[in-house]
């Protein structure tokens, strides 16, 4: 690595979210001194993701060699011929991610040494970014294992993963660290014991728990609440760990826990993050993107036909809303389908009419693109797609609210014994056009239920790029695997331009 670069250590990647992030943090002589030197990821689909957007950041200077990404991702050429055409670059990005997925407490011999490699060749400042899996942690992990009578967290090596994190920071001794993960873990108890404050004093000094001797201690800031003592920093409450996405220019309500350790040799205290003006909402960030018709699953999926059963739909609804509101607000309603709509574009044409504001805007849209990435509907049964109209339709009759299963009308109710108990009142939720989106999660993987797209007249739950745009990913970001895997990605993802705000905080803390 050249002189006044920092290395940087990605654990539990991911598809790359916060490696995403951290990497393009510019300095102010327009340099981008985090430069990733491995990031390990177990999940294949996910790796393969991940490698991809390394190849991109080692050809995005040189004009020729970005247009072949964009060959690649518009289906020109495929995956090997664009790898092929560069090959020291793409040996990088494979050595980058390891050539293949690795699992941190499997892997650990070759990850530990590759590790140790760039940490002795590497003389400049170092961070280790990651969070490990969160599954045992979250609430939704937890409700899980809480009805596995055979379930027992101290066997669940997932509450251990962290452990991982501390043996890296034990070999990489970074300056500075950054670990996220859900907010669950601020709660999350290990035999009647909240873990919290243990992960806090284990990160502080890492070596203590790992038994090796002569490494570094860290002090954990906040980014988002002023220590007391910047020096021996202290909190209040756990939960002055938590950063609400929403409140740094994020379009959905993204809450994570994320802790920034600094070496105790480095006596600068770091600045916390500046909130944005106004929330961003889910209309301005999905605009643009390409109109698209739902798909039939379980019957002949033709775009007349789905005409016909929108159609039909929408003269059911208006009979069920005239009922309930006043025939002004009805005929204010807008539920007569888009017609000739595809179930996929990669054609950008809207794209100067983007409503996202800046910076966000200058982050999302490539101008030399030229399509759109992993915008594709999923099927649905028939039903299914009457609830997601009504859902929209309700939202735009109430200012943006999404629908509990007490407001459907009977005939629209499904056949689950536990809607009417309360127990999954919003099994349906549209993502209001006004409001920015609730989080988006793995579970986006499952049905789209939870994502309902805010338009009636498309009929439809939230494709990859759509979800993709919540979380902030750059448009030209390509998202490998099939369709699940891809939503699966996106969904367990830190926000990058979350991300790239937290990497010029560790920039102004590191003085480069």
């Amino acid at each position: 690595m050249k002189s006044g670069e920092v290395l940087v250590i990605d654990l539990f990647a991911g598809p790359g979210g916060l490696g995403e992030g951290i990497s393009s943090t510019t300095h102010s002589n327009g340099n981008k001194p985090f430069q990733i030197g491995v990031s390990v990821e177990k999940e294949p689909s996910a790796h393969k993701t991940l490698t991809t957007r390394a190849l991109f950041r080692k050809l995005a200077k040189e004009p020729t060699a970005k247009q072949h990404y964009y060959d690649y991702v518009q289906g020109k050429i495929t995956r090997e011929q664009l790898f092929k055409l560069y090959p020291n670059e793409a040996l990088a990005a494979q050595e980058e991610t390891l050539k293949a997925p690795r699992a941190l407490g499997i892997d650990n011999d070759l990850i530990h040494a590759r590790i140790k490699e760039l940490v002795s060749k590497h003389k400049g400042p170092k961070i280790v970014i990651g969070g490990p899996p969160c599954q045992a942690y979250s609430l939704a992990g937890r409700s899980r294992n809480a009805g596995n009578k055979d379930y027992k967290a101290e066997n669940d090596e997932r509450h251990f993963l962290y452990m991982e994190y501390l043996r890296v920071l034990t070999i990489a001794q970074p300056d500075v660290f950054i670990m996220e993960n859900v907010r669950g873990i601020l709660s999350a108890k290990l035999n009647g014991k909240v873990m919290f404050p243990q992960i806090l004093k284990d990160l502080r000094n890492p070596g203590r728990v790992t038994k090796i001797k002569d490494t570094a201690s860290y002090r954990i800031y906040s980014l988002v609440i002023n220590a007391k003592n910047p020096n021996n920093p202290q909190y209040s409450d756990s939960a002055d760990f938590l950063i609400r996405s929403e409140q740094y220019g994020i379009p959905q309500a993204r809450h994570r826990v994320i802790l920034l350790g600094v070496r105790d040799d480095i006596k600068k205290t770091p600045q916390i993050l500046t909130r944005a003006a106004e929330s961003i909402t889910v209309k301005e960030t999905l605009s643009d993107l390409p109109a698209l018709r739902s798909g039939f699953s379980k019957q002949p999926d033709t775009t007349i036909a789905w005409e016909k059963t929108i159609t039909k739909h929408s003269r059911q609804l208006v009979k069920a809303f005239k009922k309930i509101y006043p025939e002004e607000a009805i005929n204010n309603l807008d539920l007569t389908p888009l017609l000739d709509l595809p179930r996929a574009s990669s054609i950008h044409t809207n794209r100067v009419n983007n409503q996202v504001p800046e910076p966000l805007k200058g982050w999302l849209l490539d101008d030399s693109l030229g399509c759109v990435l992993n915008h594709e509907t999923r099927g649905h049964i028939e039903a299914d797609l009457l609830r997601y109209a009504f859902c929209a339709a309700y939202a735009q009759l109430n200012d943006g609210v999404s629908p509990k299963s007490r407001d459907f009308p009977e005939e629209l109710a499904p056949e689950h014994k536990n809607w009417t108990t309360g127990t999954h009142a919003d099994r349906f939720r549209v993502q209001s056009a006004n409001k920015y989106a609730t989080t988006v999660t793995s579970h986006i993987s499952k049905d789209g239920h939870y994502f309902v797209h805010y338009d009636p007249r498309q009929c439809r739950s939230l494709t990859v790029r759509e979800a993709a745009r919540l979380q902030t990913f750059p448009d030209n970001y390509l998202f490998e695997g099939n369709r699940t895997q891809q939503y699966v990605q996106v969904g367990n993802a830190v926000p990058p331009y979350l991300a790239q705000q937290i990497g010029q905080v560790v920039l102004q803390l590191l003085s480069i």
